[in-house]
């Protein structure tokens, strides 16, 4: 009689050797292991003869023997490997041959041996290249990357970090991880960090470290413990602009589930008022209808005609109203539009208007567009009650693939934008997040309905357009109005511009100041996707502070109000003073031509008016430093 070997003899010889031997049919099932392999997985050969590997030691696609097996009985070619074992809590070299029957692997237990092992196996070529290799990675890496003992003392970190956290890497080595953590996560950083001791294997989770300037940098890491090391590699990967996306698109789905709501109930409202305004009329046509009876009557009349008003703006806002599309010139209807606002927000607000010399038709509701304006002046107007100024301008805006995926609810394509800025008191981020939110308000009773905002909200996204509002306390605010370009009309058509691809030149290095963090650092990930070196500053001294220490720096790109009593304009002079080749770009919230006015600039070319696209950035930039 014989067996799956060939002969009893022959199986006699494995049952006594110490390491295992397995093996298996070609559907994975177990048909014979050898008294080595019961002892080194501490089962039974008869508990496990019929069952397949997977099911009997609960094998998942993520196994390293699961991948190891498959891909060696697809090729025909043996599989040899040495890996952890998580059932058996050991380490095994093992060796598989795949044969027309079936696979048959052989089990030999190296956890003692195993670093010895894994020194004779690397050859000091390999080791020299992956040592190039991985630095190479370190260096270039636009995550942080940390090699940390167990202990949590940094032993190296990227220069990644002067980017991420503020901090050079220098300053972070010998000291402990604890120094930088945000409080709150430092016990659960600890535990991760002893459970990849524990388990040796990949570890991922969500650490907040503090950066220089004091804001909580939220970073997802992915960690592993090194035995032969003894030190722990963390990856960690900046999530804030991640999720700040997230919000904007939690943001936009909150509006569109309101609108939803507000437009069913506003509808079923119209309902009722035609009932009431309906019976209010048949009222009226009683003969000898008492003096009394007729007067409320007509109280009641002018209640539901002003439902009827609010009600038309809740259709606005959820994108149900009629509207009356036109092929129209954005140019006259907002420079008419202008000089009514002028005669009619008051002597203490001046009103500019500038138009684009060339100008796309855009298909809209014209009624609409104008009340749209009006709503927007309106409210610039109760923002300065001092008085102010007041500008309005129209371009022609590409927005491209990327400024819509930051921007939940904007689509690709052409449109002509129409931009209300005003100087007046601005919006802390908490009010400018719910500006056109149904029924919100900043203002006292009695004095608006919350309704205005919503429903340019909704007239614009009707209309298949796109609106985008900025703002800073104390420094005005500025709307965009992204209006769809007409598809089919005749029209003026800007000259052709050359295309280009704005990249840097070689080593080209940009200094961004720029007071807000999540702003900062997205032009930080705008120029480096660009090819450019950057620096980073959180206001006027600390890049005055950058200069002087000798930094290499070919412009100099300052937004113009900021905090800490030097704005961008007197930074630009410092800079210039002590660098007088060195090249500027402003930018700002405000329009152009209004902040070269306020700031004594000269040129508007100088200036990048927020919000922009990377496209704009990177040809503004060209066009800076070309000059």
């Amino acid at each position: 009689m014989t067996g799956p070997f060939g002969t009893d003899v022959s199986e006699t010889i494995l049952a006594s050797i110490s390491d295992g031997v397995v093996a298996f049919d070609n559907d994975w099932r177990f048909v014979y292991l050898n008294t080595g392999a019961e002892r080194l997985w501490n089962r039974k050969a008869e508990g496990l003869i019929g069952e397949t590997i997977f099911d009997a030691l609960r094998v998942d696609e993520t196994n390293p023997f699961h991948t190891a097996y498959l891909a060696s009985k697809k090729s025909g070619e043996p599989a040899v490997f040495v890996a952890y074992s998580e059932n058996f809590e050991a380490w095994h070299e093992v060796r598989g041959y795949p044969h027309p029957l079936g696979y048959t692997i052989f089990i030999r237990d190296v956890t003692d041996e195993r670093a010895a092992h894994v020194a004779r196996l690397d050859t000091q070529r390999n080791l020299d290249l992956a040592r190039s290799i991985n630095q190479r990675i370190f260096d270039t890496s636009q995550d942080l990357i940390l090699v940390v003992d167990r202990h949590g003392t940094f032993l190296r970190v990227s220069p990644s970090s002067a980017s991420i956290i503020g901090i050079p890497p220098e300053a972070m080595v010998g000291r402990s991880a604890a120094d930088f953590i945000v409080a709150e996560d430092l016990e659960s950083t600890r535990n991760e960090m002893r459970l990849a001791r524990r388990g040796r294997r990949i570890r991922h989770f969500d650490c907040r470290y503090v950066h220089r300037n004091g804001r909580q940098v939220p970073l997802a890491w992915m960690g592993v413990w090194s035995e032969p090391e003894q030190q722990h590699f963390f990856i960690g990967r900046d999530m804030t602009e991640r999720m700040a996306a997230e919000e904007r698109l939690r943001h936009a789905q909150r509006l569109e589930s309101v609108g939803q709501l507000t437009g069913g109930i506003a509808h079923d409202f119209n309902n009722l008022l035609a009932i009431i305004m309906g019976s209010i009329d048949l009222m009226f046509d009683v003969p000898e209808l008492p003096t009394e009876a007729a007067e409320r009557g007509r109280a009641a009349l002018h209640a539901a005609q002003r439902g009827a008003e609010l009600t038309r703006r809740l259709l606005a806002f959820a994108r149900k109203q009629p509207l009356k599309p036109q092929v129209i010139d954005a140019n006259t209807l907002v420079g008419n539009l202008t000089g009514l606002l002028s005669r009619t927000l008051g002597q203490h607000i001046e009103v500019g208007f500038t138009g684009a010399a060339y100008i796309w038709p855009v298909y809209i509701d014209a009624a609409n567009l104008e009340s749209a304006i009006t709503n927007l002046a309106v409210n610039a107007r109760d923002a300065m009650p001092d008085g102010g100024r007041l500008m309005i301008e129209t371009r022609n805006e590409v927005l491209d693939s990327d400024y819509a995926r930051d921007n939940p609810g904007a689509l690709p394509g052409e449109y002509v934008a129409v931009i209300v800025s005003d100087t007046g008191s601005g919006m802390p981020p908490e009010v400018l997040n719910r500006i056109f939110e149904p029924f919100f308000t900043t203002k006292e009773a009695g004095k608006g309905t919350g309704l205005g905002l919503s429903m340019v909200f909704g007239f614009v996204k009707q209309s298949g357009g796109h609106i985008r509002a900025y703002s800073e306390v104390g420094h005005g605010t500025t709307m965009r109005l992204y209006l769809p370009r007409a598809k089919d009309a005749t029209a003026r058509e800007a000259p052709p511009e050359t295309v280009m691809r704005d990249e840097a030149r070689k080593n080209e290095r940009v200094l961004v100041v720029e007071d807000n963090d999540a702003i900062r650092q997205l032009v930080l990930i705008q120029l480096t996707r660009l090819g450019y070196r950057t620096l980073e500053a959180n206001d006027a001294a600390e890049a005055l502070e950058i200069l002087d220490r000798g930094e290499p720096v070919d412009l100099l790109f300052t937004d113009i109000v900021m905090p800490g009593g030097m704005s961008g304009h007197a930074l630009a002079q410092e800079a210039t003073k002590r660098r007088p080749d060195l090249k500027v770009l402003f930018t700002s919230g405000f329009p152009g031509a209004l902040l070269a006015e306020v700031e004594g600039l000269g040129e508007t070319d100088l200036i990048l008016t927020k919000p922009y696209r990377t496209q704009e950035l990177a040809r503004k930039i060209r066009e800076i430093l070309d000059a």
